[in-house]
């Protein structure tokens, strides 16, 4: 089998993958992932009723600061200079919040890992903001929902795949 992992040469050293020779292009992704918790839990974050502040503000920040900083979290990513991150955290029947972010760059390589990043460290900060009161919440279902741009083209995750039950 050919290389067909990027991050690792033949001989199966890591590598930073080179770039340098593609196009800078406008390039999109969207993630999304889900807290699963008490639905006396979801209840008080949508009253505003924790102590430490508003819950679904402070895990915006968190996944938008988060993105910023990808290419320090994870080993081989490029550090890039996104032009636009948005999160929207919603609630999901009684018990579930759904986090979905959306990021944005005109750059030679793609966002995915940035969106990515945003989803779980919004989700661990709901996770931080609650645990006092429901230490038995669950992150599920981080995922890839789309991305555009590159030479790899567009990707749509099949509706059914990781659909929450």
């Amino acid at each position: 089998m050919p290389n067909s992992l990027t991050h690792f040469d033949d001989q199966g050293a890591s590598r930073m993958v080179d770039v340098s020779g593609k196009a800078a292009t406008t390039r999109r992704a969207t993630a999304e992932g889900f807290v699963r918790m008490q639905p006396a839990t979801l209840a008080a974050i949508l009253d505003r009723e924790f102590a430490k502040g508003d819950v679904l503000e402070v895990a915006r920040l968190a996944g938008i600061m988060a993105a910023k900083r990808t290419g320090e979290l994870i080993p081989l990513c490029h550090p890039l200079p996104l032009e636009s991150v948005t999160i929207e955290l919603t609630p999901v029947g009684d018990d579930r919040l759904r986090i979905i972010a959306e990021t944005a760059v005109t750059a030679r390589t793609g966002v995915e890992m940035e969106a990515l990043t945003a989803v779980s460290v919004a989700a661990l900060t709901v996770y931080d903001m609650c645990k006092a009161v429901d230490r038995g919440m669950t992150i599920e279902q981080t995922r890839l929902l789309a991305k555009s741009g590159g030479a790899s083209g567009d990707f749509v995750a099949d509706a059914a795949e990781g659909a929450p039950s």
